[in-house]
């Protein structure tokens, strides 16, 4: 078996983890440790402070005690706002603390892209538009080209975590763009594990949500590949050879 832990601030959309849980369909254990969140805004000040060592390492001992083989901080906005050499710092310090290797949602996007062959991507995003730029400028000091961006203005987690299917696929068509060979839908309050499939074959294109990702760079963190096509492209045991653009 292999076990998989998850630091996720608060409570929004954590049920994703069990059900994709089972949607793997292997001996994989996904283990969820909720953070204080502390303020709940989208907002750089605040997110900066969920972010924080501090928070982080005060569930890192919970985790530890599943025995989880590799950690990831389940949060994107609490990663990209520390610009990309402080998302590092951030995990540098959360593998320190916990004694296993260690990523976030954010590096779990960069990752990510390159696995499905995306050179031009496009964010829809449920965050206020200032905070989505900072995804951004993440994605492309990552070196990935961002065709498009769309804010939503959504300030708090609790609202994203009441949204469904329907508000999930809108956000997806709203955020494509013709140039994209993929989009990112980046919150981790966002319920999207029983949408890929959805989104895929509305939008034609992989899709790449963010506990999606997350569970997936646990996994590659841990050197297992799991071939879950439920969970859309990303999941897809070989990974996606992109065509070159004209």
């Amino acid at each position: 078996m292999t076990a998989l832990g998850f630091l996720y601030p608060g409570h929004s959309a954590e049920d994703d983890y069990p059900r994709m849980e089972q949607m793997l369909g292997s001996d994989i254990r996904l283990q969820v440790v909720h953070t204080d969140i502390g303020e709940d805004a989208h907002r750089v000040d605040a997110l900066l402070e969920m972010g924080s060592t501090a928070r982080l390492a005060a569930g890192v001992e919970e985790l530890r005690l599943t025995g989880a083989e590799a950690v990831v901080w389940a949060c994107t906005s609490g990663s990209f706002v520390f610009g990309w050499e402080g998302a590092h710092d951030q995990v540098r310090a959360l593998a320190k603390v916990a004694g296993l290797p260690a990523s976030s949602t954010s590096f779990a996007f960069a990752h990510a892209v390159r696995e499905v062959g995306a050179a031009r991507v496009a964010i829809a995003a449920t965050y206020p538009e200032d905070v989505a730029a900072h995804f951004s400028a993440f994605l492309k000091a990552a070196g990935i080209e961002v065709v498009a961006m769309r804010g939503s203005g959504i300030i708090t987690a609790a609202e994203v975590g009441t949204w469904g299917r329907d508000e999930v696929l809108a956000l997806a068509r709203a955020g494509d763009h013709p140039d994209a060979d993929a989009v990112l839908l980046p919150d981790t309050a966002l319920h999207t594990a029983a949408h890929i499939q959805d989104l895929e074959a509305t939008l034609g294109k992989p899709i790449l949500t963010a506990n999606q990702a997350t569970v997936w760079e646990a996994l590659r963190l841990a050197s297992r590949r799991v071939n879950a096509p439920t969970l859309g492209t990303l999941f897809r045991r070989e990974p996606v050879i992109q065509a070159p653009h004209d």
